[in-house]
């Protein structure tokens, strides 16, 4: 097995294509996530395809000339040593602005470096309420650059795997149909809103009252005669007060039937959140409540009215099977995009969420067969002098820094390995 080739920066030569005869030619086998059925992981969709036709074209594209050799285009080389995984909230994007520094780290790794080499990333955000397309087009906006959906996953991309299992659903949060529209792109074939309840009963919620614009939107059916087989909160809810009381009403009823009491409020349907942030970083200068705080509530409410506890289902980070969606997403989108069929030997996920972000990652790490790296920026939600309660494995200032951090790391590694492997001259 030969050693891996060591890439110097260089300045107006071309770089030498970085060797990949050690790494494996075998695709990944992960264990079972822990709400999505196995072959499920990597569904097949239009979004490799895309991906793939976004990076050719990219590649056709010449890229600019080193100064002193206007006629030769530095050639650059995909490194499939390494990738990095992204949040956006708090890490590339703040209060839908762009955090300066992120499109800076963009073009380091898109082959601005002087390493001459691209990396490939994907982005893992536990934002939604909006399809993978429309999130895509946004971010290409702010990031000045092309993102594709085959590198790209919402708190609520692995619930189109559920579509399967469930038909009618009741789809909470986000604004306006967006959710339903999500939901529907899914395969989902029965989606419910609270304002298609609200349109029927209106004295389900006494304090909310539908706009007109609502009122037109909402679907007008008899939910007396409509059994709702699950409940997914995709995104925030705009209104936790009627959101809650609807999902209260259908926990407490009989088979997901509305206006009925179950009489041991078991028999409701299950409840799952597209994520599990309490907190995330938004404009305002202190961090706001999120999902996370609103599936507390919602237990803590059932357990006041019932005596009971309430058993809920949470995607999204730290849960290790949005990890493990995210390295057969990686894995697919590097072998579409650059004809690497194999795991990466380290991937360095960038967040600024010690619970989430750097929780998940860690774990993920002890359970992954090749290496995940925690990087903590400070950015975000992670406030600086504080310590944070889940260790990261570097903490730095913002985003660009996160990609230094890694590109030098992983230089020093192959900078060590061509010196362990120059025989030593001994002197006679």
């Amino acid at each position: 097995m030969s050693a891996p080739s060591l890439v110097v920066p260089t300045r107006g030569r071309f770089v030498r294509r970085l060797s990949s005869d050690d790494a494996t030619r075998e695709s990944m086998s992960m264990g079972p996530t822990v709400v999505v059925p196995p072959k499920h992981l990597m569904a097949p969709s239009n979004a490799n395809e895309v991906a793939s036709a976004m990076e050719n074209a990219r590649n056709e594209l010449e890229r600019a000339t080193t100064p002193g050799t206007p006629n030769t285009p530095q050639e650059t080389s995909v490194t499939d040593k390494y990738a990095y995984a992204f949040d956006i909230d708090g890490v590339l994007i703040r209060g839908g602005k762009v955090i300066p520094e992120a499109i800076e780290a963009m073009k380091m790794l898109n082959g601005e470096n002087e390493y001459g080499i691209k990396v490939p990333y994907i982005f893992v955000t536990n934002g939604g309420g909006k399809t993978e397309q429309e999130r895509c087009v946004q971010l290409s906006q702010q990031l000045e650059m092309e993102v594709s959906p085959g590198q790209f996953i919402c708190g609520h991309t692995p619930m189109r795997e559920m579509a399967e299992k469930y038909h009618t659903v009741l789809v909470v949060g986000g604004e306006g149909e967006k959710c339903r529209q999500v939901a529907e792109g899914y395969g989902f074939k029965d989606v419910v809103t609270p304002g298609d309840i609200i349109k029927d009963n209106q004295d389900t919620t006494p304090f909310r009252k539908l706009t007109p614009e609502e009122f037109k939107n909402s679907r007008a059916r008899n939910f007396a005669e409509v059994e709702i087989e699950a409940i997914f909160v995709f995104a925030d809810s705009r209104d936790w007060a009627s959101d809650q009381q609807i999902i209260l009403d259908l926990l407490m009823s009989k088979n997901g039937r509305l206006g009925t009491r179950s009489d041991t409020f078991e028999d409701g349907p299950p409840v799952f959140f597209s994520h599990n942030d309490v907190v995330w970083s938004a404009s305002h200068d202190l961090t706001r409540i999120g999902m996370g705080a609103l599936r507390v509530s919602l237990e803590a409410m059932f357990k006041a009215v019932t005596g009971k506890d309430l058993k809920t289902t949470a995607f999204g980070k730290p849960q290790i099977g949005t990890f493990e969606f995210a390295t057969r997403l990686l894995q697919q989108w590097r072998k579409d995009t650059h004809g690497i069929d194999s795991p990466p030997d380290t991937v360095y996920f960038v967040g600024d969420t010690p619970e989430s972000d750097i929780r998940g990652t860690n774990e993920y790490d002890h359970h992954a067969t090749n290496n995940w790296y925690s990087i903590l920026v400070r950015t975000g939600v992670f406030q600086a002098g504080t310590k944070p309660r889940f260790q990261p494995k570097a903490t730095v200032d913002n985003v660009l820094e996160a990609v230094k951090h890694g590109m030098e790391r992983e230089y020093k590694k192959v900078l060590k390995a061509s010196m362990d492997n120059v025989p030593a001259i001994v002197e006679e």
